[in-house]
């Protein structure tokens, strides 16, 4: 199955551990994603401002749908504390079709 086929997308972001369980839970809540991991917590070394930083994060691992991405990225950016939140988003190509059809029936579809 390919990804224009399932639909279905793997989104990713961090947030500080503290942080990280009320923004899946809102996510949840919304309908934009069917599930979430937390991963963590993780050690971040990163760029920022011209300086590296160093950061205890969760990694959350979003399950959603292409169609959903957008107001995802929306309220993820609207709901996050940082001001460039992490956001990246995968097609997922393949999957047990039982668990892509889940995920597509577990996401508000607005189209």
């Amino acid at each position: 199955m390919s990804a224009e086929q399932s639909g279905v997308c793997v989104a990713i972001t961090s947030a500080p551990v503290e942080e990280a369980e009320s923004l899946a839970r809102a996510l949840l809540e919304s309908r934009l994603i069917a599930c979430v991991n937390l991963l963590g917590p993780a050690r971040s070394l990163y760029w920022w401002q011209g300086a590296i930083e160093s950061a205890e994060e969760s990694v959350l691992l979003m399950k959603t749908s292409a169609t959903a991405v957008e107001a995802l990225r929306e309220k993820l950016s609207a709901l996050h504390s940082y001001d460039v939140p992490e956001f990246l988003v995968f097609a997922a190509d393949s999957g047990l079709p039982a668990y892509l059809s889940w995920v597509l029936g577990e996401v508000l579809d607005d189209s």
